[in-house]
């Protein structure tokens, strides 16, 4: 059987079916027959073939040519045909995407737009990965690539085909990590996992060995200490700006003769990444032990959890958090689940401005520790780690925040704690007084400089204050600021004891007070108890 849907082959077939029936039965018919009529029976069969044959028809006809049925179809519209196209293209994407494996998101354009910084969240130096590859400001970086990975290839003895064999069977793996469809071809994208890789590794294994211990120069413009580092770890910190871990692990590996070894590069980002970290205090004894080991052993270092980081990003994130087990958060408003339920924007107000809480007779200490984010508050005593904000703190905290913000698997540590602080400064007058008591140090022009960053920081940015570390400490500060005592007791230190004339002119007048009130008991005294 075949089925035939052209138009015009469908036509012409028709009229020739009943050309045929017409000349057979003019055949059989008298000679005295009328031969007007036949022509105008031929012409009236044929109008009526053409107005069937505008239609969309179906014929289905055997191998030998025979007609065995013809049926009518009304035309399908355009934008039915598209709608079709386009669920088929859905269909497909969601068979094809791994949301699962996701890990090096693209900003949200919500997030990039209310920073009102877009440098912040875009690489001005190096690319690393296929979001910013091969964009023109950044290719002067590229001929540092092939170096570093030319000094990889000398040093090792390898041949380049060992690398990219190995990155090839983790292509589709590394594809599965970046958002979107990607670009570049088979080929291009192993190159470009080669070349960034070797050279993120290069950055790290010189950072922590020395780069002249790996054969560059002490005058290198890249590879060396000097001031386009720090440009160059803001770049690579930034989310768009990542390369899988196990990529890296397995760069590495192969350096090392060990392919399939995991968790070294863990070390090196930490220490390659320390000089951004939000604090000038130093680590404590039992950390700096710890990561000095690892780093010399080549051991495993995870700061925090028991899973390795999914990028460089993540690491450094779970470094700037390592710690014990965090606190449980209470629940606010009723005792149910909120896994399910959608951020309430209404409820982001942790805490009052630190005018307020001064107000209410709250005070502020440094607390000595280099986890900035670990605030503890106790006898109306809020104590705070100090924290250092320089030129790249913006940029760090806003990558940090996009990723927990992006990422499934990830707590909002960072996110809260910048909550936090953004509830507490909302004027230059907070950020001065937190200064004066050696809770925050910055490198920025001015005081509202720094006021400004902390409210723009979390704009537009979903939250769930039931979902926050700081809840539970926060629901203690708002139960001290609302007892009233608390704030008559403050007021009276403010206003009467704030400096020692005050305490003077206090005390003078209840002194005053008790002479005027000793003066009056005895005049009435007098008056009814004369003297005999």
């Amino acid at each position: 059987m075949v089925a035939v849907f052209n138009k015009e082959l469908l036509s012409w077939y028709l009229i020739t079916l009943k050309l045929r029936e017409t000349l057979e039965s003019g055949i059989s018919s008298s000679p005295n027959s009328n031969s007007g009529s036949r022509s105008t029976e031929f012409t009236q069969q044929q109008q009526s073939l053409q107005r069937e044959s505008s239609e969309s028809l179906q014929v289905i006809i055997n191998e030998d040519g025979e007609n065995l049925q013809e049926e009518a179809r009304s035309p399908v519209p355009e934008w039915v045909i598209s709608m079709r196209e386009k669920l088929e293209q859905a269909c497909q994407d969601d068979v094809a995407s791994s949301w699962a494996k996701l890990s090096i998101y693209k900003i949200p354009h919500y997030l990039r737009d209310s920073s009102g910084d877009d440098k912040a969240y875009t690489p001005q130096i190096v690319s690393l990965g296929p979001y910013h590859h091969g964009k023109k400001r950044l290719r002067q970086m590229e001929r540092h690539k092939w170096r570093s990975l030319n000094h990889v290839l000398k040093r090792t003895n390898h041949d380049i085909r060992l690398y990219l064999d190995s990155m090839k069977e983790i292509e589709e793996r590394a594809r599965s990590c970046y958002d979107g469809p990607i670009s570049l071809s088979s080929n291009e994208f192993v190159e470009m996992l080669v070349l960034d890789g070797c050279f993120v590794l290069e950055l790290f294994r010189g950072a922590t060995e020395g780069f002249e211990q790996l054969g560059y120069s002490r005058n290198d413009p890249v590879f060396a200490i000097r001031g386009s580092m720090h440009s160059i770890q803001r770049d690579m910190i930034m989310l768009e700006n990542q390369l899988p871990l196990f990529v890296l692990d397995r760069l590495l590996g192969i350096q090392l003769g060990n392919p399939d070894q995991k968790g070294l590069v863990a070390g090196l980002v930490v220490r390659f990444f320390d000089p951004l970290m939000p604090t000038d205090e130093p680590l404590t004894k039992s950390h700096r032990n710890k990561l000095k080991s690892s780093l010399n052993r080549r051991e495993t270092f995870d700061p925090l959890s028991d899973q390795g980081g999914v990028h460089c990003l993540d690491v450094f994130r779970r470094s700037l958090l390592r710690t014990g087990p965090q606190p449980t958060p209470r629940i606010w408003i009723k005792r149910r689940s909120h896994a399910n339920r959608v951020a309430d924007k209404r409820r982001q107000q942790l805490i009052h401005c630190v005018t307020e809480l001064k107000e209410a007779g709250i005070n502020f200490k440094k607390r000595k520790t280099d986890r900035f984010w670990d605030i503890k508050f106790k006898d109306g005593i809020l104590r705070m780690p100090r924290l250092l904000i320089h030129d790249g703190t913006k940029s760090l905290f806003l990558n940090l925040i996009a990723f927990e913000q992006c990422h499934f698997d990830c707590s909002n540590d960072i996110t809260s704690y910048v909550i936090f602080m953004d509830n507490l400064i909302n004027s230059p007058e907070d950020v001065g007084y937190l200064h004066y008591c050696g809770i925050i140090e910055h490198w920025l022009g001015s005081d509202a400089e720094v006021a400004d960053l902390f409210n723009r920081l979390c704009q537009e940015v979903v939250f769930d204050i039931n979902d926050s570390y700081l809840s539970p400490l926060s629901e203690a500060v708002n139960r001290y600021y609302n007892h009233r005592w608390n704030t008559w007791l403050a007021s009276l230190r403010h206003n009467y004891f704030s400096n020692p004339w005050a305490i003077i002119s206090l005390v003078a007048a209840v002194v005053l007070l008790l002479l005027t009130f000793a003066q009056t008991y005895y005049t009435i005294y007098g008056y009814y108890r004369p003297a005999q």
